[in-house]
Protein backbone atom coordinates (compact mmCIF):
# COMPACT_ATOMS: atom_id res chain seq x y z
CA UNK A 1 0.00 0.00 0.00
CA UNK A 2 1.21 3.51 -0.81
CA UNK A 3 2.18 5.79 2.03
CA UNK A 4 0.46 9.13 2.32
CA UNK A 5 3.64 10.91 1.18
CA UNK A 6 4.00 8.68 -1.90
CA UNK A 7 0.34 9.12 -2.79
CA UNK A 8 0.73 12.88 -2.64
CA UNK A 9 3.80 12.79 -4.87
CA UNK A 10 2.23 10.42 -7.42
CA UNK A 11 -1.60 10.84 -7.39
CA UNK A 12 -2.04 8.02 -9.96
CA UNK A 13 0.03 5.10 -11.20
CA UNK A 14 0.15 3.28 -14.55
CA UNK A 15 -2.57 0.67 -14.66
CA UNK A 16 -5.01 2.49 -12.43
CA UNK A 17 -8.44 3.04 -14.02
CA UNK A 18 -8.04 6.78 -13.59
CA UNK A 19 -4.70 6.69 -15.41
CA UNK A 20 -6.07 6.32 -18.94
CA UNK A 21 -4.90 9.18 -21.17
CA UNK A 22 -2.63 10.67 -18.53
CA UNK A 23 1.18 10.91 -18.75
CA UNK A 24 3.35 8.38 -16.93
CA UNK A 25 4.81 9.93 -13.80
CA UNK A 26 6.70 6.97 -12.34
CA UNK A 27 10.12 5.84 -13.68
CA UNK A 28 12.71 3.52 -12.17
CA UNK A 29 15.56 5.71 -13.36
CA UNK A 30 16.01 8.94 -15.32
CA UNK A 31 13.15 9.85 -17.66
CA UNK A 32 13.18 8.66 -21.29
CA UNK A 33 13.12 12.31 -22.37
CA UNK A 34 16.36 13.07 -20.54
CA UNK A 35 17.94 9.94 -22.03
CA UNK A 36 16.83 10.62 -25.60
CA UNK A 37 17.72 14.30 -25.71
CA UNK A 38 20.82 13.94 -23.55
CA UNK A 39 19.70 16.77 -21.31
CA UNK A 40 22.13 16.01 -18.47
CA UNK A 41 25.05 15.87 -20.90
CA UNK A 42 23.91 19.06 -22.62
CA UNK A 43 23.64 21.03 -19.38
CA UNK A 44 27.07 19.87 -18.22
CA UNK A 45 28.58 21.60 -21.25
CA UNK A 46 28.08 25.10 -19.82
CA UNK A 47 31.28 25.75 -17.90
CA UNK A 48 31.90 29.49 -17.43
CA UNK A 49 35.42 30.36 -16.30
CA UNK A 50 34.45 33.56 -14.50
CA UNK A 51 31.61 34.83 -12.29
CA UNK A 52 30.44 37.26 -15.00
CA UNK A 53 26.78 36.35 -15.87
CA UNK A 54 27.25 37.49 -19.47
CA UNK A 55 29.78 34.70 -20.00
CA UNK A 56 27.08 32.08 -19.51
CA UNK A 57 24.92 33.75 -22.16
CA UNK A 58 27.94 33.93 -24.47
CA UNK A 59 28.65 30.20 -24.11
CA UNK A 60 25.01 29.15 -24.54
CA UNK A 61 24.53 31.35 -27.61
CA UNK A 62 27.68 29.94 -29.19
CA UNK A 63 26.64 26.36 -28.45
CA UNK A 64 23.19 26.96 -29.92
CA UNK A 65 24.82 28.30 -33.09
CA UNK A 66 27.09 25.26 -33.35
CA UNK A 67 24.09 22.94 -33.14
CA UNK A 68 22.14 24.87 -35.76
CA UNK A 69 25.21 24.98 -38.03
CA UNK A 70 24.87 21.19 -38.28
CA UNK A 71 21.19 21.37 -39.19
CA UNK A 72 21.68 24.08 -41.83
CA UNK A 73 24.62 22.27 -43.42
CA UNK A 74 22.77 18.96 -43.59
CA UNK A 75 19.86 20.66 -45.36
CA UNK A 76 22.11 22.49 -47.81
CA UNK A 77 23.91 19.26 -48.61
CA UNK A 78 20.60 17.51 -49.23
CA UNK A 79 19.61 20.36 -51.58
CA UNK A 80 22.96 20.15 -53.38
CA UNK A 81 22.61 16.40 -53.86
CA UNK A 82 19.05 16.81 -55.18
CA UNK A 83 20.28 19.36 -57.72
CA UNK A 84 23.01 16.99 -58.85
CA UNK A 85 20.25 14.39 -59.35
CA UNK A 86 18.07 16.86 -61.35
CA UNK A 87 15.44 16.85 -58.62
CA UNK A 88 14.61 20.56 -58.40
CA UNK A 89 11.38 20.17 -56.36
CA UNK A 90 13.30 18.09 -53.82
CA UNK A 91 16.06 20.70 -53.69
CA UNK A 92 13.53 23.48 -53.17
CA UNK A 93 11.99 21.63 -50.24
CA UNK A 94 15.38 21.29 -48.54
CA UNK A 95 16.26 24.92 -49.21
CA UNK A 96 13.00 26.02 -47.55
CA UNK A 97 13.84 23.91 -44.52
CA UNK A 98 17.34 25.33 -44.46
CA UNK A 99 15.97 28.88 -44.57
CA UNK A 100 13.81 28.15 -41.52
CA UNK A 101 16.88 26.87 -39.66
CA UNK A 102 18.86 29.93 -40.79
CA UNK A 103 16.20 32.14 -39.21
CA UNK A 104 16.77 30.36 -35.89
CA UNK A 105 20.52 30.78 -36.36
CA UNK A 106 20.17 34.51 -36.94
CA UNK A 107 17.85 34.90 -33.98
CA UNK A 108 20.52 33.28 -31.78
CA UNK A 109 22.43 36.57 -31.88
CA UNK A 110 19.66 38.12 -29.76
CA UNK A 111 20.99 36.17 -26.78
CA UNK A 112 24.17 38.30 -26.72
CA UNK A 113 23.51 41.24 -29.05
CA UNK A 114 23.07 43.65 -26.13
CA UNK A 115 26.31 42.69 -24.38
CA UNK A 116 28.20 45.76 -23.21
CA UNK A 117 32.00 46.12 -23.53
CA UNK A 118 32.38 46.17 -19.75
CA UNK A 119 30.54 42.85 -19.44
CA UNK A 120 32.58 41.32 -22.25
CA UNK A 121 35.87 42.56 -20.83
CA UNK A 122 35.18 40.83 -17.50
CA UNK A 123 35.46 37.40 -19.12
CA UNK A 124 37.26 37.93 -22.43
CA UNK A 125 40.69 36.93 -21.10
CA UNK A 126 39.22 33.66 -19.83
CA UNK A 127 38.80 32.16 -23.30
CA UNK A 128 42.31 33.04 -24.41
CA UNK A 129 42.88 32.54 -28.16
CA UNK A 130 39.49 30.98 -28.81
CA UNK A 131 37.80 32.64 -31.80
CA UNK A 132 34.76 32.05 -33.96
CA UNK A 133 36.85 31.63 -37.10
CA UNK A 134 38.13 28.38 -35.51
CA UNK A 135 34.63 26.87 -35.69
CA UNK A 136 34.76 23.94 -38.09
CA UNK A 137 30.95 23.83 -38.08
CA UNK A 138 30.84 27.32 -39.51
CA UNK A 139 33.69 26.54 -41.92
CA UNK A 140 31.69 23.63 -43.30
CA UNK A 141 28.83 26.03 -44.04
CA UNK A 142 31.11 28.35 -45.98
CA UNK A 143 32.58 25.45 -47.96
CA UNK A 144 29.12 24.10 -48.86
CA UNK A 145 28.15 27.57 -50.10
CA UNK A 146 31.33 27.80 -52.22
CA UNK A 147 33.43 30.20 -50.13
CA UNK A 148 36.42 27.86 -50.07
CA UNK A 149 39.99 28.20 -48.88
CA UNK A 150 42.38 25.32 -48.29
CA UNK A 151 44.17 27.47 -45.70
CA UNK A 152 41.08 27.37 -43.50
CA UNK A 153 41.47 23.60 -43.07
CA UNK A 154 44.86 24.18 -41.42
CA UNK A 155 43.56 25.12 -37.92
CA UNK A 156 41.92 21.68 -37.73
CA UNK A 157 44.82 19.50 -38.94
CA UNK A 158 45.27 17.99 -35.48
CA UNK A 159 41.66 16.71 -35.59
CA UNK A 160 41.87 13.97 -38.23
CA UNK A 161 38.14 13.41 -38.66
CA UNK A 162 37.34 17.11 -38.89
CA UNK A 163 40.17 17.80 -41.35
CA UNK A 164 38.98 14.88 -43.49
CA UNK A 165 35.40 16.15 -43.53
CA UNK A 166 36.48 19.68 -44.42
CA UNK A 167 38.75 18.41 -47.18
CA UNK A 168 35.88 16.35 -48.56
CA UNK A 169 33.69 19.46 -48.77
CA UNK A 170 36.57 21.45 -50.22
CA UNK A 171 37.05 18.94 -53.05
CA UNK A 172 33.46 18.52 -54.18
CA UNK A 173 31.03 20.90 -55.91
CA UNK A 174 29.31 23.42 -53.64
CA UNK A 175 25.58 24.09 -53.51
CA UNK A 176 26.02 26.90 -56.02
CA UNK A 177 28.22 24.77 -58.28
CA UNK A 178 25.46 22.16 -58.33
CA UNK A 179 22.92 24.82 -59.33
CA UNK A 180 25.11 26.01 -62.21
CA UNK A 181 25.71 22.44 -63.37
CA UNK A 182 21.93 21.96 -63.41
CA UNK A 183 21.45 25.10 -65.53
CA UNK A 184 24.06 23.79 -67.95
CA UNK A 185 22.26 20.45 -68.27
CA UNK A 186 19.02 22.33 -68.90
CA UNK A 187 20.62 24.07 -71.90
CA UNK A 188 21.42 27.47 -70.41
CA UNK A 189 24.71 29.12 -71.46
CA UNK A 190 26.75 28.40 -68.34
CA UNK A 191 30.41 28.30 -69.42
CA UNK A 192 32.07 24.89 -69.42
CA UNK A 193 34.71 26.04 -66.93
CA UNK A 194 31.94 26.40 -64.34
CA UNK A 195 30.70 22.87 -64.94
CA UNK A 196 34.01 21.09 -64.40
CA UNK A 197 36.78 22.87 -62.56
CA UNK A 198 39.05 22.73 -59.54
CA UNK A 199 36.40 22.61 -56.82
CA UNK A 200 38.93 23.52 -54.13
CA UNK A 201 39.27 27.02 -55.59
CA UNK A 202 37.02 29.78 -54.32
CA UNK A 203 34.22 30.83 -56.64
CA UNK A 204 34.73 33.92 -58.81
CA UNK A 205 31.85 35.80 -60.45
CA UNK A 206 31.31 35.43 -64.18
CA UNK A 207 29.43 37.68 -66.66
CA UNK A 208 28.40 34.55 -68.59
CA UNK A 209 26.85 33.03 -65.49
CA UNK A 210 25.00 36.28 -64.84
CA UNK A 211 23.56 36.14 -68.36
CA UNK A 212 22.44 32.55 -67.79
CA UNK A 213 20.58 33.56 -64.64
CA UNK A 214 19.09 36.56 -66.49
CA UNK A 215 17.53 34.10 -68.95
CA UNK A 216 16.03 32.22 -66.01
CA UNK A 217 14.52 35.45 -64.67
CA UNK A 218 13.08 36.28 -68.07
CA UNK A 219 10.49 33.57 -67.38
CA UNK A 220 9.10 34.27 -63.92
CA UNK A 221 6.00 32.13 -64.25
CA UNK A 222 5.13 30.25 -61.03
CA UNK A 223 5.71 26.96 -62.85
CA UNK A 224 9.30 27.75 -63.84
CA UNK A 225 11.23 25.66 -61.33
CA UNK A 226 14.55 27.25 -62.30
CA UNK A 227 13.16 30.67 -61.39
CA UNK A 228 11.93 29.25 -58.07
CA UNK A 229 15.39 27.80 -57.53
CA UNK A 230 17.05 31.16 -58.18
CA UNK A 231 14.85 32.91 -55.63
CA UNK A 232 15.34 30.11 -53.09
CA UNK A 233 19.10 30.53 -53.45
CA UNK A 234 18.70 34.27 -52.89
CA UNK A 235 16.78 33.47 -49.70
CA UNK A 236 19.75 31.39 -48.54
CA UNK A 237 22.25 34.08 -49.53
CA UNK A 238 20.31 36.89 -47.86
CA UNK A 239 20.08 35.02 -44.58
CA UNK A 240 23.76 34.15 -44.67
CA UNK A 241 24.68 37.77 -45.32
CA UNK A 242 22.42 38.79 -42.44
CA UNK A 243 24.18 36.31 -40.14
CA UNK A 244 27.57 37.75 -41.05
CA UNK A 245 26.33 41.28 -40.44
CA UNK A 246 24.82 40.35 -37.08
CA UNK A 247 28.18 38.85 -36.14
CA UNK A 248 29.94 42.05 -37.19
CA UNK A 249 27.52 44.24 -35.24
CA UNK A 250 27.71 42.11 -32.08
CA UNK A 251 31.52 42.28 -32.13
CA UNK A 252 31.48 46.01 -32.81
CA UNK A 253 29.16 46.60 -29.86
CA UNK A 254 31.06 44.36 -27.41
CA UNK A 255 34.68 45.13 -28.26
CA UNK A 256 34.88 47.81 -30.94
CA UNK A 257 37.99 47.78 -33.10
CA UNK A 258 40.23 45.74 -30.80
CA UNK A 259 42.34 42.90 -32.19
CA UNK A 260 40.42 39.63 -32.36
CA UNK A 261 41.17 36.92 -29.79
CA UNK A 262 42.34 34.55 -32.54
CA UNK A 263 44.85 37.05 -33.90
CA UNK A 264 42.71 38.58 -36.66
CA UNK A 265 42.26 42.32 -37.01
CA UNK A 266 38.75 42.00 -35.63
CA UNK A 267 36.20 44.26 -37.29
CA UNK A 268 38.30 44.70 -40.44
CA UNK A 269 38.32 40.93 -40.94
CA UNK A 270 34.58 40.64 -40.37
CA UNK A 271 33.77 43.66 -42.58
CA UNK A 272 35.59 42.03 -45.49
CA UNK A 273 33.52 38.87 -45.04
CA UNK A 274 30.26 40.86 -44.83
CA UNK A 275 31.06 42.49 -48.18
CA UNK A 276 31.41 39.13 -49.97
CA UNK A 277 28.22 38.35 -51.88
CA UNK A 278 26.93 34.81 -51.54
CA UNK A 279 26.04 33.55 -55.07
CA UNK A 280 27.26 36.84 -56.59
CA UNK A 281 25.60 36.74 -60.03
CA UNK A 282 22.17 36.39 -58.46
CA UNK A 283 22.77 39.82 -56.92
CA UNK A 284 24.62 41.59 -59.71
CA UNK A 285 21.99 40.73 -62.35
CA UNK A 286 19.39 42.75 -60.44
CA UNK A 287 21.02 45.93 -61.66
CA UNK A 288 20.39 44.99 -65.28
CA UNK A 289 16.97 43.35 -65.19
Amino acid sequence: MLSTTTAQQCPYLPGDPEDEGRPTLSFERTTPYVDYVGVDTLLRLQNPRTDEPAESAFIIATQVMELVFVLVRERWEEARDRLEADDVPGALAWLRRAAAAQDVLNDSWKLISDMSPTEFNRFRDAFGQASGFQSYGYRKLEFVLGNKSAAMVRPHKAMDRVAEELTGLLERPSLYDAALRLLYRRGLPVPADRVERDWTAGYEASPEVERAWALVYADDRPGNELYLLAEALVDVAERMTRWRHLHYTAVKRAMGGKTGSGGSNGLTWLARIVEQDVFPELWSLRSSL
